[in-house]
C-alpha cells in the first residue's frame, strides 16, 4: 500500500494532513526519515509519526439493539439511521451487516470487516436469522408446514427456501429463515393470508441479541461469537 494512503488508513489523519507531515519529515519507515508519499509499504515495516509508531486497526465487530424508527444505512435525509447510535473512530469505515425495516426491532450486526460482512449477507451462505413475530391473526395450523415447503412470494418465481416456525401462542410464533429477500418475514406471513405487526430479529447465525442492551444500545462482539460466523 502506497504510504499516505496506509497512514491515512490506520490514523484519523485526511491524506493532506498526511502529506503535509511527510514533506516536513515527521514520518519515518524502518527508522529513516521518509518524504515520498508513492513509497510502497508493507506489513512488515515499521512507520512512526512523529516518533509514534503506527499500528494496522484490528477489525471490529459490534452488536446493536435496533429501536424503532431507525433506519439500516448510513445516511438518510427522512430518518435517523443506526449509524447514529454508534459512537466510535473512525465510523465511516463501519458497515451494516444485513439490514431490518425501519418499524422491525432488535438484531444488527455492524463491522468493518468485508469478509466477515460477506459471510452473513451473502445469499449462497445461507445465514439463519430468527425472528420473533407477533401476527393480526391467530396462526393456522398448516403455516409451519407451508413455510417449511416454501411459499411463493409475490413477485418473486422461486418458492422460499424451507423456513423453521416455533408457534409460541396463537398469534406469535419464532421463525428462522436462511434467506434475505426484501420484507420476506412480512411477504412470508402475507402468502397464507396474516399479516405482521411487530417483527424483533433475536438471532443471526449462532450469534444472539445480548438480553442486557436496551434498544438503542450496542457492544462489541465477543472473540467466540466472531468466530462462529465462518469466513
Amino acid at each position: 500500500m502506497r504510504l499516505d494512503k496506509y497512514i491515512s488508513h490506520v490514523s484519523d489523519l485526511s491524506r493532506k494532513e498526511v502529506k503535509r507531515l511527510l514533506r516536513a519529515g515527521f514520518v519515518t519507515v524502518d527508522g529513516e526519515v521518509v518524504k515520498d508519499p508513492s513509497l510502497y509499504v508493507t506489513e512488515s515495516m515499521q512507520v512512526c509519526v512523529d516518533d509514534e509508531p503506527l499500528e494496522a486497526p484490528r477489525p471490529r465487530y459490534f452488536m446493536l439493539h435496533k429501536p424503532q424508527g431507525y433506519v439500516c444505512v448510513t445516511k438518510d435525509r427522512d430518518h435517523p439511521t443506526v449509524m447514529e447510535l454508534i459512537d466510535e473512530p473512525n465510523k465511516d469505515k463501519l458497515q451494516i451487516a444485513g439490514r431490518l425495516d425501519i418499524d422491525t426491532t432488535g438484531l444488527v450486526l455492524i463491522t468493518d470487516d468485508g469478509k466477515w460482512n460477506h459471510a452473513i449477507t451473502s445469499p449462497k451462505r445461507e445465514c439463519k436469522k430468527t425472528y420473533h413475530v407477533t401476527l393480526a391473526s391467530d396462526i393456522s395450523e398448516d403455516t409451519g408446514e407451508k413455510f417449511s415447503n416454501g411459499v411463493k412470494l409475490d413477485g418473486e418465481l422461486k418458492l422460499t427456501l424451507p423456513a423453521e416456525l416455533d408457534i409460541l401462542f396463537s398469534n406469535e410464533a419464532r421463525l428462522t429463515i436462511s434467506e434475505g429477500k426484501y420484507h420476506q418475514v412480512k411477504r412470508m406471513f402475507a402468502a397464507v393470508g396474516n399479516r405482521v405487526e411487530e417483527l424483533h430479529r433475536e438471532k443471526v447465525g449462532d450469534i444472539v441479541l445480548d438480553a442486557d442492551l436496551d434498544p438503542g444500545d450496542y457492544r462489541e462482539l465477543t472473540r467466540e461469537e466472531v468466530l462462529s460466523v465462518k469466513v
